[in-house]
């Protein structure tokens, strides 16, 4: 078992974005962007984050607290996991809204996970989402399913029901003719 620094943990990571799970040879073009591992100790440093996680995630262990939480990047910027909170403030951030691109993984997700397993619908399908959002998301989107069978006011990205579909839903009150009753004709 090979001994990892900060840094090689920071190239390990750099290369798991660089090559995604389909790509050929994965583990080989990831040891080779973090130099002195081989294939073995990249697999084998693999598992070890994904058993940490899990263990974190399943609540067993607390997550680690380090003493230098912020990682300097090129330029100015700076990513920071540290919270600089000053006597006790809690800082609430406003929600950012969901693009229909979001909205359709999360249809995707929904149908391939379920309702109810937001953390898997985050993970392996809105990865730009946490738990929590995708569960308020599933909320006011079931709520806003539920709101279909009456009149609706405006439209909303709650209308978009198909991951395919391209289309806004228009309100009910679109599809009623003169006398009343819904006309299903649709142009195609």
């Amino acid at each position: 078992m090979s001994t990892w620094t900060r840094d090689d943990d920071k190239l390990f990571e750099h290369g798991l974005v660089l090559y995604p799970e389909n790509i050929a040879d994965r583990w080989q073009l990831i040891a080779d962007h973090v130099p002195g591992k081989t294939a073995d100790d990249i697999m084998a440093h693999y598992d070890d984050l994904v058993h940490d996680v899990f263990e974190i995630d399943s609540g067993r262990i607390d997550l680690p607290s380090y003493t230098d939480d912020t990682v300097e990047l090129e330029g100015d910027c700076q990513i920071s996991s540290g919270s600089n909170k000053k006597n006790n403030e809690i800082e609430r951030k406003k929600g950012t809204p969901w693009t229909e691109d979001e909205h359709r993984l999360f249809l995707i997700g929904l149908d391939k996970y379920g309702k109810g397993d937001w953390r898997s619908i985050s993970r392996n399908v809105v990865v730009s989402r946490t738990p929590t959002q995708v569960a308020s998301h599933a909320q006011k989107y079931f709520i806003r399913q539920q709101a279909m069978k009456k009149e609706r006011k405006r439209s909303s990205i709650h209308d978009i029901t198909t991951a395919v579909d391209t289309n806004p839903v228009p309100p009910q009150s679109s599809f009623q003719n003169q006398s009343g009753t819904q006309n299903f004709n649709f142009a195609m």
